[in-house]
């Protein structure tokens, strides 16, 4: 009895010698190439050899798919591109929570700190945004509150409150002309 791979257990069993050749060719080619092209996007080892190994496991699945394989190299650098920008907006993402759990300043806040005075201004309007918004009806409210402080999309704001997208974007649409309105008689 025969062990499988990871790649042909993946398979059903199925054996793919020519692809499994050509992935050790490339492998052999172009891995410290992309792990450097990794590493200068990314600046940190593992996950460059992380996104370039991912980007190998990639290509070797979808081998038969690949219309040509002389452009192999080239689905391997764009696959690394593409794996780097997910690690960093997912590193940033990581950074930001972080940073707000420990109420640090992220890159967003430092670049945008507001003067002592600046702040109480805002800390008035942030007061009076707040108290417009309670009375606003409910859908409006529920839409604002999860469009711009839970950050939702329309489909995912849909989805919890069981309302169509168009409906969504006609409550945020009708809410906000309301907070404007209101906003604007109190100053």
């Amino acid at each position: 009895m025969r062990l499988l791979s990871v790649a042909e257990r993946d398979r059903g069993g199925e054996v793919r010698p020519a692809a499994d050749d050509a992935i050790a060719d490339l492998y052999a080619a172009h891995w410290t190439g992309l792990v450097r092209l990794a590493w200068l996007l990314l600046r940190d080892d593992l996950a460059a050899e992380e996104v370039v190994q991912d980007a190998f496991i990639a290509v070797h699945r979808r081998w038969d798919t690949i219309r040509n394989h002389q452009a192999a190299a080239a689905y391997l650098r764009r696959a690394v591109v593409n794996g780097a920008r997910s690690g960093l907006r997912h590193r940033g993402v990581e950074e930001r929570y972080v940073a707000r759990e420990q109420g640090e300043p992220t890159a967003y806040t430092r670049h945008t700190e507001a003067s002592a005075e600046d702040r109480a201004l805002q800390s008035e309007t942030t007061s009076s945004m707040i108290g417009a918004l309670g009375r606003l009806p409910q859908r409006q409210r529920e839409v604002l509150t999860m469009r711009y402080y839970l950050d939702l999309s329309e489909a995912e704001i849909a989805d919890a409150l069981g309302i169509s997208a168009g409906s969504v974007k006609a409550h945020a649409h009708r809410g906000l002309a309301t907070l404007r309105d209101r906003m604007e008689a109190a100053s």
